[in-house]
């Protein structure tokens, strides 16, 4: 489970959010939501360690993040605006230095079948530079389909994607949930799941955590 305390965040000299708690427990998906610069993008970075808050703290089954260190980033899959691939690689490479990156290796085999699945069957080899946006996006999602972190944190997952891709894309999310696991997630978009639970954290002048 994820404990979040009065946690408290700014951009420069000013306050985003302030007092922030909320508890997400295993087979639950967290939508945060708000509008734009309320904060949502500043709480992700700091809910996987990539900035630190100015007040509060984090807690991963039952221990502070901060004395985790490498525990928590085993637990954990982020993915935020950008695509996170290299240019010069291709598919396969990416993902396989991506799975390296995550302490999480796997075989040649499991990277094509998942390359399969997210729609880029035939496009492996080819240098990412030389693919579509849509099509980067995709080698970068295909990482969801390797992963067995049970914590995902996802800063608009569905942009740039096709109504195929869009689709593919809530299943594993919901997959995540259903085999255990958390998603905490900002769209635009409202997202389906077949199991689990749906929390709903809105930033703005005061924070509301609701089902």
């Amino acid at each position: 489970m994820l404990d979040v305390a009065d946690l408290a965040c700014r951009r420069g000299e000013r306050l985003l959010f302030h007092g922030l708690s909320f508890q997400l427990p295993l087979e639950t998906l967290l939508h945060v939501r708000g509008r734009n610069g309320s904060g949502k993008t500043t709480l992700l970075r700091a809910l996987c360690g990539l900035l630190r808050p100015d007040a509060g703290s984090i807690h991963w089954r039952g221990e502070n993040v901060r004395n985790l260190a490498e525990d928590y980033n085993r637990d954990l899959l982020y993915f935020g605006h950008l695509n996170g691939i290299k240019a010069d690689l291709t598919g396969l490479e990416n993902l396989r230095i991506a799975s390296t990156l995550d302490q999480d290796p796997v075989d040649e085999d499991a990277i094509l079948a998942a390359l399969a699945r997210i729609g880029l069957e035939g496009f492996e080899d080819l240098p990412t530079r030389m693919l579509s946006q849509g099509q980067k996006k995709r080698v970068a999602l295909a990482r969801l389909i390797l992963s067995k972190a049970p914590l995902w944190i996802l800063d608009e997952p569905f942009t740039a994607l096709d109504v195929d891709a869009v689709a593919l894309l809530q299943q594993l999310i919901a997959e995540q949930v259903a085999r255990g696991g958390s998603v905490i997630l900002t769209t635009h978009q409202e997202v389906e799941l077949t199991r689990g639970a749906i929390q709903r954290l809105t930033l703005g002048d005061q924070a509301l955590v609701s089902a």
